[in-house]
């Protein structure tokens, strides 16, 4: 499915999650935190751990707002933490400047 012209996959729960990125290798994942299942912190943990994922952004998309969840969004690898409902200008500048990025590597 394209999204603003960006190949984007979904899934609903946490393990569902880690396993597609594995087979997909995303750029970015906008994660939920209060997934079922695995929490999108554990997710984002184990995405961390595998060597394939290592460059992926990670921006947590979540209702958790307070200091401490930034910062235990941050301890699990997230790069950004937007507290919903996201300021979609905001998310398109993310993906925009990750996409100059890797245009800049290949």
């Amino acid at each position: 499915v394209q999204v603003a012209g960006h190949d984007v996959r979904t899934a609903f729960e946490g393990t569902a999650v880690v396993e597609m990125a594995l087979e997909y290798r995303p750029h970015v994942v906008l994660l939920d935190i209060g997934l079922p299942g695995l929490t999108g912190l554990e997710v984002a943990v184990q995405l961390r751990q595998q060597p394939i994922l290592k460059d992926a952004v990670l921006i947590a998309m979540t209702g958790y707002g307070r200091q401490g969840d930034r910062e235990r969004s941050t301890a699990a690898g997230f790069a950004f933490h937007l507290v919903k409902p996201a300021d979609i200008l905001q998310v398109l500048q993310i993906l925009a400047d990750v996409a100059k990025r890797i245009h800049l590597e290949d």
